[in-house]
């Protein structure tokens, strides 16, 4: 038999995007469809390269193909991504921000940057990390770059910093400019000044994702870059217990506020539960259970996902290699890997939202 791309074309039109609620031809997400005989190829351009509905996606093609043209077609489908950006973040080169932040501190929130950021690398993304977390960096030390300086160079008479690589990623952290022996006893201007220059000042090249680790609580850093960079959005880290929600309800206020506007991509519950190493498929919820969950729903923004907590991650962070690049922790792996791809997925969600918006008007 004969197959024609138009044929190709009708059928996968069936096919929809999950997240999206549109079919991937409508949304351009079929291209170099390429036609052998009996052999037909086309590649899915998907939002992020860490959509955990990638298998899914993949098999409603091919069943397409079989249920709509023929059965006996040899299909090839190349799944890859080109990540998705809804606006100018003010960064020359990176699609979008997220912010990672907390109503207190004590929570994990760096924990969940960090290994947020690395999961993201890890399924294919380019990837940055920004510690602007002023007053207790702990980057340096969670990526075992304790005393590392960032080389600058001199572009037209504008100083240009040279973020670090580690791990597949791009790092800067106020972290690598001072004394770690010393406190840093700066006020808001000075502290704000500091910050914008890890955005401006650096070479970051092309990056699908720039994780910012904020430090706890509302202060000038969050006002800071929530109001001079377009921030994509933000994740708020909580733990379990009454006392953590209840700041994390805060922290959510404040990115909800009209002077700052910035969309929720979902909450993490961090030391979720315990699970002991001799009995990995029991859950301990010692802190209580569900509170983030109940939370979101509350809020009607996403769930992301229940950390556990267990020694291994701040053995792992302290050691300078984060957890979810063990290959002695999977249960750790894998809650941080998931939760990186739901917030790839909702980055997604909410940059194809913002484009109906303003394509609607």
């Amino acid at each position: 038999m004969t197959i024609t791309k138009e044929q190709v074309l009708q059928a996968l039109s069936n096919v929809e995007e999950p997240d999206l609620k549109k079919d991937l031809v409508t949304l351009n997400m079929i291209q170099d469809v390429e036609i052998d005989g009996n052999r037909l190829s086309f590649s899915v351009i998907l939002t992020t390269p860490a959509c955990p509905l990638k298998a899914l996606i993949e098999n409603a093609c091919r069943n397409a193909i079989g249920h709509f043209i023929s059965k006996d077609i040899e299909v090839t489908v190349n799944m890859t991504s080109r990540v998705t950006t809804q606006k100018n973040t003010g960064v020359p080169g990176v699609k979008n921000i997220i912010a990672v932040a907390s109503g207190k501190g004590g929570v994990g929130k760096s924990t969940v940057a960090v290994n947020l950021a690395l999961g993201l690398a890890k399924s294919g993304a380019k990837v940055g990390l920004i510690d602007a977390d002023i007053y207790g960096p702990s980057i340096p030390i969670m990526f075992g770059l304790e005393g590392a300086k960032p080389r600058a160079s001199n572009e037209n008479g504008k100083t240009r910093i040279e973020p670090i690589e580690k791990y597949g990623i791009k790092l800067l952290s106020i972290g690598f400019f001072t004394d770690p022996n010393q406190p840093v006893p700066w006020r808001g201007p000075m502290v704000s000044t500091a910050v914008k220059q890890l955005f401006n000042d650096a070479d970051w090249g092309e990056l699908d994702y720039l994780v910012v680790d904020l430090p706890p609580g509302t202060g000038d850093i969050h006002i800071t870059i929530t109001q001079t960079f377009p921030v994509t959005g933000a994740v708020i880290v909580t733990t379990p217990q009454a006392v953590a929600l209840a700041d994390a309800k805060k922290g959510i206020g404040m990115f909800l506020m009209e002077s700052i506007n910035v969309p929720l991509l979902g909450i993490v519950e961090n030391m979720a539960y315990f699970t002991p190493a001799e009995l990995p498929e029991n859950k301990y919820y010692i802190f209580g259970q569900g509170g983030g969950k109940k939370l979101a729903e509350q809020l009607e923004v996403p769930f992301l996902g229940e950390i556990p907590l267990i020694k291994g991650i701040s053995d792992s962070g302290d050691a300078g290699k984060p957890i979810v690049l063990s290959d002695e922790h999977p249960l750790m792996v894998n809650a941080f890997t998931e939760m990186a791809n739901r917030v790839a997925q909702q980055v997604s969600i909410n940059n194809a939202m913002a484009a109906g918006r303003t394509i609607a008007g």
